[in-house]
């Protein structure tokens, strides 16, 4: 069975400062707790299939191809903009799912969608993936996890012109 990374969320908000902000946000100990329970295991499991998918997982408003908010546009673009490869993504409709939808805010203990998880673990939305995006960090990690589309050789180039 699948358990949560071993960073517990305050580890990994000490980590991110802006999602150390985003914390204040979030409901008391108690609600969370009781927000757990209300996590079917049905739900719980299909989530957990969903993370372990592929390596990098986009849990969005609508497709990529046709994003439902200006926030899983943004994400889409800039994994786009990384270079992150095809084969190794997906992206999970939460319009699609109530359920999932509500879920995956629970799984995560995070308040919005979209929710990016790279090698099953929980890295964060859309304003995380700016800032890490914008300070390199995003770039570094996607390369670190080997998610990036291999580059095109100029040789095959040169080959076809001949």
């Amino acid at each position: 069975m699948f358990a949560k990374p071993l960073f517990s969320a305050s580890l990994r908000q000490a980590a991110r400062p802006v999602a150390r902000q985003a914390a204040l946000l979030r409901p008391t100990p108690f609600l969370t707790a009781f927000q757990q329970r209300l996590l079917s295991d049905h739900t719980r499991q299909a989530i957990e299939k969903a993370v372990n998918s592929a390596p990098v997982v986009l849990f969005m408003k609508g497709t990529p191809e046709t994003p439902q908010c200006g926030f899983s546009r943004a994400s889409i673009q800039i994994l786009g903009l990384q270079g992150v490869d095809p084969a190794k993504f997906a992206a999970f409709n939460v319009l699609e799912d109530e359920e999932l939808r509500s879920g995956i805010k629970e799984f995560s203990d995070w308040p919005t969608i979209p929710q990016l998880y790279l090698n099953k673990e929980f890295v964060g939305g859309c304003d995380i993936l700016v800032s890490m995006h914008q300070d390199g960090s995003l770039a570094k990690m996607l390369e670190e996890k080997g998610v990036l589309a291999p580059p095109e050789s100029s040789s095959d180039s040169a080959t076809e012109s001949s």
